[in-house]
């Protein structure tokens, strides 16, 4: 009895508050019991299975994202509804979950109860979860990955380039991975809203990480950088990025080609040796209707931003153009017209050399069996030539390019979206007046600068076709821009008809026969071997002359199985240069 009474006393006695023991063990079992209870089903609402419970996130974005690779990957580790959209920190989990009963009211309300509902509402909710990842730093992505973590070896050199760019900048997960995980919505943002909302933030800014700054010092390299360049002077063998079956490409059976003796080129009487000149390989790719207002609009190009702060598209894309043209070729991106049975890339063989007077290029491919083109007659487009080599250049790019985004992107300002077969090719009914004074409509609506055109339109608001047919400076302008070297000096090869052409694109696509460039070759055991040789310098207008001192743009395009127009496979801008191992491009002396 006396023991039942000490232990009741001490139950009953006070210690904080006027609160007695036995109180206070009460409450803090009930505590423990509901903060158990509490956390349980705070838990029980961040799985898949409850997220998914309702069909509205089953039927929508639920199978969107088991397309993807953060549903299922190499690596066996999935990451779920909640590891994306719930907080881990628990003060943010508490206020993410009240701010989710806002999501039962619409429940309630059946606001996104159908797949057409859910359509209309995608952009908004998107919005606020892209915002919302903003505001935070992409907190949740973060929380899986994290800078101080990543190999940048490991990476493809745009990640990596993008990454530091991030670290350095202020840009955070969300302004470039939007759409990972479920449908594309954020093309339909207007470029203001895209630019403001992936502005860098100075307190996203981080330091950069030791194995970071070592690559950046030149500590680290990737096997893929080691010089591009094989040191092998034996000629490398052609084989196809993608898996493919084993190139036939062999060494020609002539290695030595004397320089053509056409008025063009005579007296470039040296011979080249071509097995004494390592191949750089180039994978030219299907650019679809990838036009350079394509390219400019955030929307539809994710590297807009970078490209306008001075990126060469080279230096984000190498590695990736097999890739890319495989998304292009089966009209996954920038394509309305894929091509069943084309293929995306393929890679070529170029070695360049130079003497005092000229410019020696060999180019080497794989031939392809022929598709044929359901929209043309015959299936051929050009069915004179089964292949046609195209050469673009343009001013020195070290000093003041006169042709703007040419050191960037080479070629590609040429391509617009108002071109041949390209979305907003215009109606035959714009050849009129001084337009039809001026160009040769017999072409239709070929290639085209900027430097031509009083405007173009990159974005296409109000319904407004994009690029710039119709906006033709005038001829003095022209003129002027023509005499300061804004063009692009183009040669070509009709390896079907065996015809060179020396030409240039300012206002059109200008072609003039041969005056300073000839090309030889054709195709032997299934190997295409082309050759070129032109005149390093030149007072023809529309030439650009080559000083081997300076680097120039350089980019080609390949037209194989008889096509024409856009449908070429293209290379990325590339940096010609003689003897000057900075090139991509790089003419040995001989």
């Amino acid at each position: 009895m006396a023991d039942s009474r000490k232990k009741f006393g001490l139950m009953s006695r006070k210690v904080i508050l006027g609160t007695t023991l036995g109180a206070a063990l009460f409450f803090m079992i009930v505590g423990v019991i509901f903060w158990g209870g509490f956390n349980t089903a705070m838990e029980a609402t961040n799985t898949m299975e409850f997220c998914i419970s309702c069909h509205e996130m089953e039927e929508n974005v639920y199978r969107e994202y088991t397309t993807t690779v953060h549903y299922s990957n190499r690596s066996g580790v999935q990451a779920t509804c909640s590891d994306c959209h719930v907080p881990d920190p628990w003060v943010h989990k508490v206020v993410r979950k009240v701010r989710a009963t806002n999501e039962l009211y619409h429940k309630a309300l059946g606001s996104i109860d159908t797949p057409e509902k859910f359509d209309a509402k995608r952009l908004k909710m998107a919005k606020n979860v892209w915002s919302a990842m903003k505001a935070t730093d992409s907190r949740e992505c973060r929380n899986c990955h994290d800078f101080a973590s990543m190999n940048p070896e490991n990476q493809k050199k745009r990640a990596r380039k993008q990454h530091i760019l991030g670290m350095e900048q202020g840009n955070t997960c969300i302004d470039c991975h939007k759409g990972v995980a479920h449908k594309k919505v954020h093309d339909q943002l207007s470029e203001e809203e895209l630019t403001a909302m992936e502005q860098p933030r100075e307190a996203d800014k981080r330091p950069m990480p030791p194995q970071w700054q070592a690559w950046i010092d030149g500590d680290g390299q990737a096997a893929s950088e080691v010089a591009a360049v094989s040191t092998d002077p034996e000629p490398a063998p052609v084989s196809e990025p993608a898996p493919a079956p084993e190139s036939t490409l062999a060494e020609p059976e002539t290695t030595r080609v004397a320089a053509a003796t056409t008025p063009a080129a005579s007296g470039g009487g040296a011979d080249i040796d071509w097995t004494a000149i390592a191949a750089r390989e180039v994978v030219l790719f299907y650019p679809g209707q990838a036009s350079m207002e394509w390219a400019l609009k955030g929307s539809d190009h994710g590297g807009k931003r970078a490209f306008t702060k001075g990126d060469r598209c080279f230096d984000c894309h190498e590695e990736e153009e097999a890739d890319i043209g495989e998304i292009v070729i089966t009209g996954e991106n920038a394509e309305e017209m894929p091509i069943p049975g084309k293929r995306g890339s393929f890679p070529v063989q170029i070695r360049a050399a130079h003497d005092a007077e000229y410019l020696y290029l060999q180019f080497q491919w794989d031939d392809t069996e022929h598709v044929p083109l359901e929209f043309v007659d015959g299936g051929k487009m050009d069915p004179d030539n089964p292949a046609k080599l195209a050469i673009m250049l343009a001013g020195d790019i070290e000093d003041n390019p006169p042709v703007e985004y040419a050191e960037r992107a080479g070629c590609w300002q040429t391509c617009h979206h108002d071109l041949n077969y390209m979305p907003h090719q215009p109606e035959d009914s714009t050849f009129a007046g001084d337009l039809a004074a001026r160009l040769d409509a017999n072409l239709g609506f070929t290639k085209y600068l900027k430097e031509s055109r009083s405007e173009i339109e990159i974005d296409g608001k109000d319904g407004k076709m994009r690029g710039g047919w119709d906006k033709l400076k005038s001829e003095a302008e022209i003129a002027a821009a023509l005499d300061a070297g804004s063009f692009m000096d183009l040669l070509r090869y009709q390896a079907g008809t065996g015809e060179s052409e020396d030409g240039h694109v300012l206002d059109q696509r200008v072609m003039s026969g041969g005056q300073g460039v000839s090309f030889s070759g054709g195709l032997a055991d299934g190997v295409w071997t082309i050759e070129m040789v032109r005149r390093l310098q030149s007072d023809h207008p529309g030439d650009v002359s080559l000083d081997p001192a300076n680097l120039y743009n350089i980019g080609f395009a390949i037209h194989d199985d008889y096509s024409s127009s856009r449908f070429h496979h293209v290379s990325l801008g590339l940096k010609l240069g003689f003897d000057n191992d900075e090139a991509e491009i790089n003419a040995i002396g001989q």
